[in-house]
């Protein structure tokens, strides 16, 4: 899902490889916020879907996201979703419909996305492509062709985007 205009060759891209039914994705949104703070429209931040088979709803979730993004809300719906992780192993995919109704998204869509399937595309292909590149867990990011693995620890990951990105606006010449 990429929510943001076609980046110009001079803006990096941002890769999250992201689950929304993954704990350790919710505790990764402040970084995700504070990226997007400091550099604004100076980087392309694209979610990146990438469920794991431990957590039966994250398929489904992924597909919602989707969902939401061609509704227009793509990372207001994802950040919803993971600030009711929780909930969402218990109640499926009646949260992700109900969370859609509640950010004035067409629920009623929602329902039909998930059972038609017609982002399931999407999801195989972020995940087959995740898995080709080395994926393995979430959060991860891949920015500057470097792949940062979140999924066993966060710490210093924000800071260690930071250094690439500026290295990459800085330019070749810096």
């Amino acid at each position: 899902m990429n929510d943001s205009s076609p980046a110009s060759p001079a803006v990096p891209v941002l890769d999250v490889w992201c689950e929304l039914q993954c704990p350790d994705c919710l505790s990764a949104l402040d970084d995700v916020r504070a990226l997007r703070a400091r550099y604004g429209d100076r980087l392309e931040l694209r979610l990146r879907h990438f469920p794991l088979e431990k957590h039966k709803h994250a398929f489904a979730a992924a597909q919602a996201a989707e969902e939401a993004a061609e509704q227009g809300k793509g990372w207001e719906y994802v950040e919803a979703v993971l600030g009711r992780v929780e909930e969402l192993d218990r109640r499926g995919e009646s949260l992700l419909v109900d969370v859609a109704g509640e950010l004035g998204l067409d629920a009623e869509e929602f329902d039909t996305a998930l059972i038609d399937g017609r982002h399931i595309l999407i999801v195989d292909a972020d995940q087959a492509e995740g898995k080709a590149i080395g994926v393995t867990g979430t959060p991860t990011y891949v920015v500057g062709g470097e792949r940062l693995d979140g999924g066993k620890s966060q710490e210093g990951l924000r800071e260690r985007v930071e250094e690439i990105v500026d290295r990459l606006l800085a330019g070749p010449d810096a």
